[in-house]
């Protein structure tokens, strides 16, 4: 029987061979059904943006459906549908700056590590009245960001140890 081509856009097969493969990847048939699977992950953002550009498609209005589809220069969408994705491009861009003020964007590695250094130092001496404070300062600042502390069922790996770290016996036999 021979070798056979699938194509992934298409959903179909053919014999393969470099005339027949050749002649289905320049079809218009090809192109529109690669157009078609790209598009399906493109940002809602830029959906938005050609849709609001495009001017509606009248035929599209007056009988619900477009000879051309897809591919029809005109806007499909009602003004219902452009409310719609106006508000979900809004909920994204909402909660992604909602991340990134979670994110601690005035936090860097050396403030972590130096904030870090002076706890230690601090709960090693624990004589002085000025380390008493510095051991009082360090426990109320977190290493925990504040928005993994309010969800109520963090994984166990995830869960802060208790303040004084875990208790290990010495005598602990492992295996």
């Amino acid at each position: 029987m021979g070798r056979r081509y699938y194509c992934d856009y298409c959903d179909r097969s053919f014999q393969d061979n470099m005339h027949n493969r050749k002649k289905h990847l320049n079809g218009v048939q090809h192109h529109r059904a690669k157009k078609a699977w790209y598009d399906y992950f493109r940002d809602s953002s830029a959906i938005l943006c050609d849709e609001q550009s495009k001017k509606p498609c009248r035929k599209f209005l007056q009988k619900g459906i477009c000879d051309f589809g897809p591919n029809c220069r005109f806007s499909h969408m009602s003004e219902e549908d452009l409310f719609n994705l106006k508000r979900h491009v809004e909920d994204e861009r909402q909660l992604r700056e909602d991340s990134a003020d979670r994110m601690m964007p005035g936090r860097s590695t050396e403030e972590w590590l130096s904030r870090r250094e002076k706890r230690r130092t601090a709960l090693s001496i624990k004589g002085d009245k000025k380390n008493k404070e510095d051991i009082e300062e360090c426990q109320e600042e977190s290493d925990i960001p504040q928005h993994l502390l309010s969800i109520p069922d963090l994984p166990p790996s995830l869960i802060p140890p208790p303040p004084r770290g875990w208790k290990v016996k010495v005598n602990t036999e492992w295996g």
